[in-house]
């Protein structure tokens, strides 16, 4: 069995790459075949060049769709064959322009009939394909330009981690790992306060026994990330102690947490609910932007470090 087959999916980018290798060495054979003396890798610099004008490295790069170091290299090839040319001199501005020697214009004459019977080839050969591979590959380059496959494969690795997080109530034994959590992103941006004292040395007195709750996200039995909603006036909660340690970045904690205190809370009976931050933590406030808070002007702050305060109309 083919390797790429036992692989899958994933190796898309090797089986293209053996397809681009077969069809370069078969294309160098096409170039003997018209005694066009080029490599098949210069095609597209040679073409954004055919016009006959003058072109920057940087003109020719992002025309062709490849990277300045990698249309430099190719230059550099063609000019020691005679076959591109840099403007100018050393005094003159436009030195590191280029363009097609007398050689070049004159294999751009000849290479026209190659250009007519290779279209012709290719385009036979699609006839008789199921699946169009240059539909295909334009398709793929769009969903790339708009989400590329790293970001894709991030979001794949938190989707599957995120399966493996539970969100729990909290337990009196893990009353030091809430205190541990929320003091380590605190002190990493901030300082300590009374206030944060108060709830995290004593959380059972100071959140649950005026009503509030206490969550926990377990990831592989391990507390990574914990929230607090605490009870104020008119039903309405805060949202507070939101706190997910920095080896579980990644796993979309924060935002299981924040969905499962919401839930919480309309279960509790609330109308609303309010949070305090600091524009500086621009994660967590994107997440609040997500989970769907909007910027309000709150009641005064216990926190120095509160800058901004955000509602959710539940």
């Amino acid at each position: 069995m083919d390797i790429f087959d036992k692989m899958g999916k994933m190796a898309l980018g090797s089986r293209l790459r053996r397809l681009s290798e077969t069809l370069t060495e078969q294309a160098g054979k096409v170039y003997e075949l018209y005694n066009i003396a080029m490599q098949p890798k210069w095609l597209p610099v040679f073409y954004a060049l055919s016009m006959g004008e003058e072109k920057s490295i940087m003109q020719i790069a992002q025309e062709i769709g490849h990277s300045h170091p990698s249309v430099s290299n190719i230059v550099k090839e063609m000019i020691q064959d005679g076959i591109v040319s840099k403007g100018g001199n050393d005094t003159d501005g436009r030195k590191n322009f280029v363009k097609l020697t007398e050689l070049g214009l004159a294999i751009n004459e000849r290479i026209q009939d190659q250009y007519a019977d290779v279209n012709a080839a290719v385009e036979n050969a699609l006839q008789k394909t199921q699946y169009n591979i240059w539909k295909a590959i334009e398709e793929w380059e769009y969903l790339l330009a708009q989400k590329d496959l790293l970001k894709r494969v991030q979001d794949e690795k938190k989707l599957r981690e995120s399966k493996e997080v539970e969100v729990i109530a909290y337990r009196p034994e893990w009353k030091l790992a809430f205190k541990q959590l929320n003091e380590e992103w605190i002190t990493t941006y901030f300082k300590m306060e009374t206030s944060d004292y108060k709830s995290l040395d004593h959380p059972e007195e100071y959140i649950l026994d005026k009503g509030g709750y206490i969550l926990f996200a377990l990831y592989q039995n391990e507390p990574v990330g914990t929230c607090a909603l605490i009870k104020m006036e008119n039903q309405t909660y805060e949202l507070a102690k939101m706190a997910v340690s920095p080896k579980a970045k990644g796993k979309g904690i924060g935002w299981l947490l924040g969905n499962a205190a919401i839930e919480k809370a309309r279960q509790a009976g609330a109308d609303k609910l309010y949070l305090e931050s600091n524009t500086v933590l621009k994660p967590a406030i994107n997440l609040y932007h997500k989970l769907g808070f909007k910027k309000v002007t709150g009641i005064p702050s216990p926190y120095e470090r509160c800058n901004i305060q955000m509602e959710l109309s539940l």
